[in-house]
């Protein structure tokens, strides 16, 4: 799938991705032809999904996190989830096993806007039971995959 050249590419990209083809060919002994090639191959393949800042959402007015668990009704997961991935506040959605079929992460301005999402999505059909909690403290949220 990808091998030694790529990995590092990669890990040059976590670390800044907005150097240019020149700069990372440079900086592991590569030609900027090799470089360019990897990258775009990587890309067309997903294994590059895209390019974005890291934004502390604090910052931005994002004060709040919490994770919301999700019972719903059977054969009605994916109805539901597809509904929930559409909130721009909303990072991550996942199905898992255990006492609750699905997991929602967000961020949220503050408890009055948490609390707007959890009754609205309480409306959902099919979701039968939420269970939320609200995150004290981030010792560590990152996004990178560390290969």
């Amino acid at each position: 799938m990808i091998d030694e050249s790529d990995k590092q590419i990669i890990r040059v990209l976590n670390k800044d991705a907005r150097l240019s083809y020149r700069e990372i060919a440079q900086m592991l002994n590569l030609s900027v032809g090799t470089v360019s090639h990897r990258i775009k191959r990587m890309e067309e393949k997903g294994i590059i999904k895209g390019y974005v800042p890291s934004i502390d959402p604090e910052k931005v007015g994002y004060e709040l996190r919490a994770i919301i668990y999700l019972n719903i009704s059977k054969g009605k997961m994916r109805d539901v989830e597809e509904q929930i991935v559409g909130y721009n506040n909303i990072v991550g959605v996942y199905d898992v096993t255990g006492d609750f079929d699905a997991v929602v992460i967000g961020r949220f301005v503050n408890r009055r806007q948490l609390n707007d999402f959890v009754k609205e999505i309480q409306t959902i059909e099919y979701v039968e039971r939420t269970n939320t909690s609200v995150i004290l403290e981030v010792l560590k949220e990152d996004i990178l995959v560390d290969i």
